[in-house]
């Protein structure tokens, strides 16, 4: 038997996580059988969709289960193999993170291609399912035109900065985007290309979004990518041009509330104007996955997509990861190095 480090979910938070929620745990693995390898993990991710499915209930993903490991997108180094196409040393994707060992059948693990001059980490954040969510949400869910003026909210966080610069790429006349603090606020305009970068912790994010745009038709705002919600989702609602659409992905503002927050105070724009608002959840576009490698990858290859990544070392530090990430302590991907 062969001893995986993993951690587990202890208890359900309620609010904000906190250590008491996990617990790490070792575990006896068998030698893999046929058809079976077995993964030396090297990074994982920490997103902020896993505290959702920290609560029980209906999601678009089942919930983790008490007294199991927690899943998540990872990268690591076969160091054995009873599978056909997948030897030892291949590196491989998968979602058993959150353990230094990940052991299954061949099918549960993706062969990823190096490419030069670009990290292997990108496939867990700008070439992985953080690039792709940002994609789909500006083509296939608010069908972002040339010319088009784009407000992204939690523009420095991984699937924002995406965002920001794919929009620009594909032909966007102008692109605002939000995040906390004056440092990641310069960031915006300074590293990922924004025209715009506002401080949402330095004055009510609708009075400067207003500001920075107007109110009238033509001065908003075609396009929205809300990675936010609440008050930054009700700035959009106040700006939008007639026919506005909004790319609903997140919501993280309310994740950790306990109760309900109240909705937004001027939803009948959604009227007047003929706004289009949409969420959407990346596996059910998962068919368009080579048209998104095929137009983002020679962006990420040429350096016309910078992709920032805040690391922290070791399993034991998952937690600590997971939490920063959930108060905004990151700038880009977050990502543990196992």
């Amino acid at each position: 038997m062969t001893t995986a480090t993993e951690i587990h979910l202890a208890a359900r938070p309620t609010g904000w996580p906190s250590h008491d929620d996990f617990r790490t745990v070792e575990r006896g693995l068998p030698d893999p059988g046929p058809g079976e390898v077995r993964v030396r993990n090297e990074l994982m991710s920490v997103d902020p969709y896993m505290r959702g499915r920290m609560n029980a209930g209906r999601s678009y993903v089942p919930p983790f289960e008490l007294g199991e490991a927690l899943t998540g997108a990872a990268l690591g180094r076969v160091v054995a193999s009873r599978a056909d196409g997948i030897a030892e040393g291949d590196l491989v994707q998968h979602e058993l993170g959150w353990r230094d060992l990940a052991q299954g059948p061949a099918a549960a693990f993706r062969r990823v291609q190096e490419l030069p001059g670009v990290p292997a980490s990108a496939h867990l954040g700008v070439l992985g399912g953080t690039g792709f969510a940002a994609w789909v949400g500006l083509t296939d869910i608010a069908a972002l035109q040339a010319g088009e003026t784009v407000f992204v909210s939690g523009a420095a966080g991984a699937v924002g900065s995406a965002a920001g610069q794919i929009a620009r790429l594909k032909g966007a006349a102008r692109t605002i985007g939000s995040a906390g603090g004056p440092e990641k606020a310069r960031l915006l305009t300074e590293r990922y290309g924004f025209d715009v970068g506002l401080d949402y912790r330095a004055a009510p994010i609708r009075e400067q979004l207003v500001a920075a745009t107007g109110t009238e038709q033509g001065e908003g705002i075609d396009v929205c990518f809300d990675n936010v919600g609440g008050d930054h989702l009700e700035a959009a609602l106040e700006v939008f041009n007639d026919g506005g659409r909004a790319a609903l992905c997140g919501a993280i503002t309310s994740y950790n509330e306990e109760g309900r927050s109240p909705g937004p105070d001027n939803l009948w724009h959604v009227i007047t104007r003929g706004l289009t608002l949409k969420g959407w959840t990346s596996p059910s576009y998962r068919h368009r996955w080579p048209a998104f490698v095929e137009e983002v990858g020679p962006w990420v290859r040429d350096g016309r997509i910078v992709a920032d990544e805040t690391v922290r070392e070791g399993l034991g530090n998952a937690v600590d990861a997971f939490l920063d990430l959930m108060r905004g302590g990151n700038t880009g991907k977050m990502l543990v190095r196992l």
